[in-house]
């Protein structure tokens, strides 16, 4: 059996060493500063890098009309993947409020897509659910899930489209349109091959990292692939609205898709020029090139920056808030949480 080491004397803190780290808690402080700094900088470095009287050229000639519809579609879709979570608090039957729950989901969601998934996806959740008194085991559920609902919503649609409305590539590219289509069915095999173990297989776990992950149901395992699929739609007719509809949908959706992968292979945070180099690459015989940037500038607007913006305010609320509602420790506890981190 393991036992609990002995806890420091908080009467004694210089024979426990615990006056050897009066400094941590500085540093933590200095590197949430440094981190929130980072956010500003990514806020002015994307804002400085926008040629903006050609941006200005054509937004102008944006109807206004458009721009909400824009807004709307960005809404829909990260309120839709604010609901992933919802998956996982009925998978692992813990008991946060679901207005939490949607808030936790945005703002990771919103650091995943600006400062890529280790620091928005991953790190985010584990902090917020933690404060919120939950353990590791199920908050490595929750991610699972909540990264299938993604994946296997892109394995699905990102078949389809590859497979039977195969985006033109440009000659020179190593994969070709034809490599591109037997992908998608590769992708599309493997969504059904998901969804058929989720319903059939007998054997209802499996374990990653020393975790045990249960299998969904069937039925939840549709309805991940469902929203998934579902939340790239959103992003894609997003993209597409910006264009003024002058490219065909089918050919819109293929090219984020490909961006998405492009991005995440090239592990550069937001994506930041993998999503224009790729929009160019493919679809400018059909636009010009500004007018696509321009599209593709509104779009990190209106799904990224402004949602950034938002997310940390609501982060930031709910630390101090957090900070405010918890209890005061005692000096034993105060010497231990010290000592131990």
């Amino acid at each position: 059996m393991n036992t609990l080491p002995a806890l420091p004397d908080p009467r004694s803190p210089k024979k426990n060493g615990i006056t050897g780290k009066v400094w941590w808690p500085w540093l933590k402080r200095i590197a949430a500063l440094v981190f929130f700094a980072l956010v500003a900088w990514l806020l002015v470095k994307e804002g400085r890098a926008i040629e903006w009287h050609e941006v200005f050229a054509t937004l102008r000639a944006y109807p206004p009309a458009l721009l909400l519809g824009a807004v709307a579609l960005a809404a829909l879709s990260l309120g839709l993947y604010s609901c992933f979570d919802l998956l996982g608090r009925h998978y692992t039957g813990h008991t946060l409020r679901a207005p939490t729950v949607l808030l936790v989901t945005f703002i990771s969601y919103v650091f995943n897509l600006n400062l890529g998934s280790l620091v928005g996806g991953v790190a985010f959740r584990y902090r917020l659910y933690s404060r919120l008194k939950l353990d590791v085991g199920t908050i490595t559920r929750i991610l699972s899930l909540s990264m299938l609902t993604n994946w296997t919503g892109y394995l699905f649609l990102g078949g389809l489209i590859f497979a039977f409305a195969t985006p033109a590539l440009p000659r020179g590219w190593t994969l070709g349109s034809a490599g591109l289509q037997v992908l998608g069915y590769v992708l599309l095999a493997t969504a059904v091959a998901y969804l058929l173990l989720c319903a059939l297989s007998r054997q209802r776990s499996i374990t990653l990292h020393g975790y045990r992950l249960e299998l969904p149901s069937g039925r939840m395992a549709l309805l991940q692939v469902t929203m998934g699929a579902t939340n790239w739609l959103l992003m894609s007719s997003l993209v597409f609205v910006l264009l003024q509809q002058k490219i065909a949908f089918p050919a819109v959706a293929g090219v984020l898709l490909v961006a998405a992968v492009a991005g995440v292979i090239a592990h550069v945070p937001a994506g930041l020029g993998v999503l224009e180099a790729v929009f160019v690459a493919l679809l400018s015989r059909a636009m010009p090139a500004h007018q696509l940037l321009a599209a593709l500038v509104a779009y990190r607007v209106i799904y990224y920056l402004v949602p950034l913006a938002l997310a940390t305010a609501i982060y930031l609320v709910m630390e101090v808030r957090a900070k405010k509602t918890a209890p005061a420790a005692t000096p034993a506890e105060a010497a231990t949480a010290e000592a131990s981190s």
